[in-house]
């Protein structure tokens, strides 16, 4: 009977006044949100306990569980504001206090959203408590498919994929990428609260004994897929972290002594090769703003790389920003540059995805009505390519900074012919959680399209991550350093290389269905509370 359907502790619930299901009591269920939110925190670098996003799935869930709509908002907005003030405090550091509070809501708003939808969807799991690993499962991925797209081009910073840089779910990224990662992850979670919200009885046994297995199996099953395998051929990469004079705004008043410090380190590695220390790379990868003085414009600083490529003698992939063709415009770019002929413009990654209210301000009127800081933001102009760099050793699949987040934008340079995934970033204005948080979604990139990749940070963290997400090489924060790998060059594509945004997609296509086919049961029990309260009067 659906009556029997109820949390371990009957105290815990509202009275139910008859038949009909309650849900927690209010000030559990709050109690349940704030401790959502801060296990999906810890979940996350620079903590890493990957293990309490499960945890904290299942905590949401029950606290939705068959509250009204504005209840399941409430939780859901509390789980989120939680989650998120602390896990984008770094935002502050470059933006100040009012963008981040204003982020940090909005992101919170999507988790509100999800709450509702987990409360909407209670007749479902009432009925048919196997439902409940599923139907969670594909909620989250439908809320981060949301997320992820809008408003101005979305924000995936927190997906639940992007906590499982260690955990073996990552390997699901090999089937489906970030998004099954995700589904494994809050499938889990749906598994356990499924497991919890119910009187322990020996009937029962049987049941917890099913979700329990299937919750190991969600979580443990992905580390038994194969990574995709590399082709035979490999390639030395140098990745140069040269470090800042100092962190903070006022980085690119110091334009000329960041270029500096790349070039006397890449020089350094010349002599190291020369002498034998090091081995000899194929190429040398800089971080973003690495050359924030346009070297196309300006000869010193062309000089000046040409002077470590030459010294170097092989291909150095720069970080630069360029002037853009109309006035006050400019490019965030990657620009190959060879020891004998210079920078090789056709082989040039502008940033397809310019980030809102940093690098270029939509709705400048309207926001200047908030800060009289927004003018400061230049007019940064996308680009129209894939990041596809041929750089002769080995072909790259260039994102530079946040776009990594972004599942069709790090896709397109494999479905282009990268071998290599490289990251480009510049934490220079941040912190270290937030390079951290950075490393962790080039580790599932690594694994969701079987490419080695690398972060090359102007700060750190830095490092090289290859096909099962393992992370070596990894820099210090604030110092600089220089690491050599040899890589394997990738060949093969995964499934999830091949099969793109469709399962993504499916899924929210079905997290939709559910919600369209609780309506008639909601309705319904809408209408058997009516009738017994009517009965209550009588």
């Amino acid at each position: 009977m659906e009556t029997t359907l109820r949390p371990p502790a009957a105290g815990w619930l509202r009275a139910p006044g008859g038949a009909r299901p309650a849900p927690l009591r209010l000030w559990v269920a709050v109690l349940l949100a704030v401790g959502s939110g801060l296990t999906m925190l810890a979940a996350f670098p620079p903590y890493g306990l990957w293990w309490l996003a499960p945890v904290s799935v299942a905590l949401l869930a029950a606290a939705a569980h068959r509250r009204r709509l504005c209840g399941g908002l409430g939780v859901g907005m509390v789980a989120g504001l939680v989650f998120f003030v602390p896990l984008l405090a770094w935002t502050h550091i470059v933006a100040g206090w009012l963008p981040w509070a204003l982020l940090s809501t909005a992101q919170a708003a999507y988790i509100a959203l999800l709450g509702a939808a987990g409360a909407w969807l209670s007749p479902l799991v009432d009925r048919w408590r196997a439902l409940w690993p599923p139907l969670v499962g594909l909620l989250w991925v439908a809320q981060e498919a949301v997320r992820d797209r809008g408003p101005f081009g979305g924000c995936p910073w927190g997906r639940l994929a992007f906590s499982q840089g260690d955990a073996p779910a990552l390997r699901a990224a090999v089937l489906g990428g970030a998004p099954a990662v995700t589904f494994v992850v809050a499938a889990t979670g749906g598994a356990l609260v499924a497991l919890l919200w119910r009187r322990w009885a020996p009937r029962s046994v049987l049941t917890a004994v099913g979700f329990g297995l299937a919750g190991v199996v969600l979580l443990a099953g992905p580390a038994l897929i194969p990574a995709a395998t590399p082709g035979g051929a490999t390639a030395v990469v140098a990745i140069v972290q040269g470090n800042v004079p100092r962190l903070g705004l006022d980085f690119n008043e110091q334009r000329r002594a960041v270029l500096d410090n790349h070039v006397r380190l890449t020089e350094q590695l010349a002599a190291d090769v020369a002498a034998g220390r090091r081995p000899r790379p194929d190429l040398v990868i800089w971080p973003e703003n690495s050359s924030d003085i346009d070297p196309l414009r300006n000869p010193d600083a062309a000089q000046q790389i040409a002077a470590a490529a030459t010294a170097v003698d092989v291909p150095i992939l720069v970080g630069a920003v360029l002037q853009g063709d109309a006035p006050g415009e400019i490019k965030n770019a990657a620009l190959l540059w060879r020891p004998a002929t210079g920078p090789d413009e056709s082989q040039t990654y502008v940033k397809r995805h310019p980030v809102p209210f940093a690098e270029y301000m939509p709705l400048r009127p309207i926001a200047r009505l908030i800060s009289d800081k927004v003018d400061l933001v230049e007019n940064m102009v996308a680009g129209d390519r894939p990041g596809v760099v041929r750089a002769g050793p080995a072909t790259l699949g260039d994102v530079i900074c946040f776009e990594v987040a972004y599942d069709g934008i790090v896709r397109d340079t494999v479905t282009g012919g990268a071998q290599l995934l490289v990251v480009q970033t510049n934490n220079a204005t941040f912190d270290e959680a937030e390079a951290r948080q950075q490393l962790a979604m080039v580790a599932e990139r690594a694994v969701e399209h079987g490419r080695e990749a690398m972060m090359v940070s102007t700060v750190g963290v830095s490092a090289f991550v290859d096909t099962r997400g393992a992370v070596t090489g990894a820099t210090g924060f604030n110092v600089p350093a220089v690491v050599v790998r040899e890589v394997p060059l990738g060949a093969a594509r995964t499934l999830a290389t091949r099969l793109g945004h469709w399962p993504e997609m499916a899924a929210a296509a079905l997290a939709v269905l559910a919600l369209v086919c609780a309506a008639p049961m909601r309705r319904r029990r809408a209408r058997d509370a009516a009738e017994e309260r009517i009965a209550e009067e009588r």
